[in-house]
């Protein structure tokens, strides 16, 4: 049963200022809802895994495998972490991830495999390829009066740069591995994550959101400069706490209709204020 771990500092990743666009990721709006301090991005943090994903399910995890992820406590820059990934015992294909912070309480936590997830066809719903939309001018306030539960999302459509894609790996994963920025860049598992964000933010504005719990099935390489097109339906919302959540399915495509990415993301759209934490 291989296994890997890693010990690091937590670092922020993009600026910290107020006006960025989720603003929890910064320390102003952070402790604005009671954190003592800006949170790191989860997809930022789960991404620092990568290099020990890759040595214990090997690459073939990037060319088609899948991540179950639960984003329990918030990463706060500065902190020591551990990062584990440990092989499952009786198979070769799976593995478990663990990443917690110096109190030893786990931050994300989830399970990972090669090829195709169990819970593919039970869990997640494959939204049917579409033209893409153009951006609206004015986009509508989410809250949970209006969530479009059973309803499609705008239709995002957007190739990723190779500047963008290399920045991003450089900078918020600190990586200098030419399958990240080399001559045909892959996109990061960071940012494959956290796609599902810039879906929402193409039919609505909302935020401060803390990202909650992911599905993750990769089915085909993604490489920048390829043109994505990325359809979504909201599955569902509720309270809890006085924080107001969400999940949708999203499905990302080649521009030629083959499924690449599909993936369930559920997030805090609308953060309660609070004492810190």
């Amino acid at each position: 049963m291989t296994s890997a771990q890693l010990e690091m500092t937590a670092f922020l990743g993009n600026e910290d200022s107020p006006t960025i666009r989720n603003a929890i990721h910064s320390t102003q709006g952070a402790q604005e809802y009671g954190f003592r301090a800006a949170l790191v991005g989860g997809a930022t943090v789960f991404g620092w895994a990568t290099p020990l994903i890759l040595e214990v399910l090997g690459k073939e995890w990037l060319d088609q495998g899948w991540a179950e992820l639960a984003f329990r406590r918030p990463t706060y820059p500065g902190e020591e972490i551990s990062i584990s990934v440990e092989g499952v015992e009786g198979t070769d294909d799976q593995a478990a991830i663990t990443i917690a912070g110096p109190d030893g309480d786990v931050r994300i936590a989830g399970d990972l495999g090669r090829g195709i997830a169990p819970w593919l066809d039970e869990v997640l719903l494959n939204t049917p390829m579409r033209d893409p939309e153009p951006e609206m001018e004015v986009h509508p306030r989410l809250t949970h009066e209006i969530a479009p539960v059973g309803r499609q999302l705008a239709v995002l459509g957007r190739t990723e740069s190779l500047e963008d894609v290399r920045e991003y790996a450089q900078r918020k994963q600190r990586t200098d591995d030419p399958m990240f920025v080399g001559e045909r860049p892959r996109l990061h598992p960071g940012w494959l994550v956290n796609r599902p964000t810039a879906t929402l933010h193409h039919s609505f504005d909302y935020g401060p959101a803390i990202h909650v719990r992911t599905h993750l099935q990769i089915f085909e390489p993604v490489y920048a400069g390829e043109p994505l097109v990325t359809t979504a339906t909201f599955r569902e919302t509720y309270e809890k706490k006085g924080n107001h959540y969400g999940a949708y399915d999203c499905t990302t495509y080649s521009q030629d209709g083959r499924e690449l990415i599909r993936q369930r993301h559920t997030t805090i759209y609308e953060v309660a204020k609070r004492n810190a934490t």
